[in-house]
C-alpha cells in the first residue's frame, strides 16, 4: 500500500509540475485517462474537458501561478492543498471578461489514480474570495 501511495503521489506531483507550473498540457495523455471524471460543474467531463478549461484559464490568467502547500496520498487517493495567484488580464474566464484584477485563492484537489493515470477529481476552492476578486459577488449583491 505504501509503495502504491508513493507512486500515485509521484504521478500527481509530476502532473502538477507539467500542467500547473509549466502550463504544459501536451503530456496529458500520459497522466490522465480519456474518461477522466470531473466533479466540478465549471469543467466539462473527460480529458478533453480538462484541457479546454485550462487552456482558457492560462489565456485569461497569463501569469497563473500555483504554489503547492501540502500533498498527501493514501492508496489510490492523492490530495493537494495549494494557492493560486495571477492577474485576470487575458480574456474571459468563468463567464467574466478580463477584469485586470489580481487573484489569489486556495484550492484543495482530491485525485483518484487508476492504472497509473488520474481517473477522477474533486476540488474545494475558496470561490467566495475568487468571485469577489472577479467582481461577481458585488454584481450579485447589487441585484434586487
Amino acid at each position: 500500500m505504501a509503495d502504491n501511495s508513493r507512486k500515485n503521489k509521484r504521478i500527481v506531483d509530476e502532473f502538477y509540475n507539467d500542467v500547473f507550473i509549466r502550463h504544459d498540457l501536451s503530456r496529458l495523455d500520459g497522466y490522465m485517462r480519456d474518461d477522466y471524471i470531473q466533479h466540478n460543474q465549471d469543467v466539462k467531463q473527460g480529458k478533453a474537458g480538462f484541457k479546454e478549461f485550462f487552456e482558457e484559464t492560462f489565456r485569461a490568467i497569463p501569469d497563473f501561478r500555483y504554489t503547492l502547500k501540502k500533498m498527501v496520498a493514501e492508496g489510490d487517493i492523492v490530495m493537494a492543498y495549494s494557492t493560486t495567484t495571477g492577474k485576470h488580464t487575458g480574456g474571459a474566464w468563468l463567464g467574466k471578461q478580463a477584469t485586470g484584477n489580481k487573484l489569489i485563492f486556495d484550492v484543495v484537489d482530491v485525485f483518484r489514480v487508476q492504472d497509473e493515470k488520474i481517473a477522477e477529481h474533486w476540488d474545494v476552492a475558496d470561490t467566495f474570495s475568487l468571485f469577489r476578486q472577479l467582481g461577481i459577488i458585488e454584481r450579485l449583491m447589487a441585484q434586487p
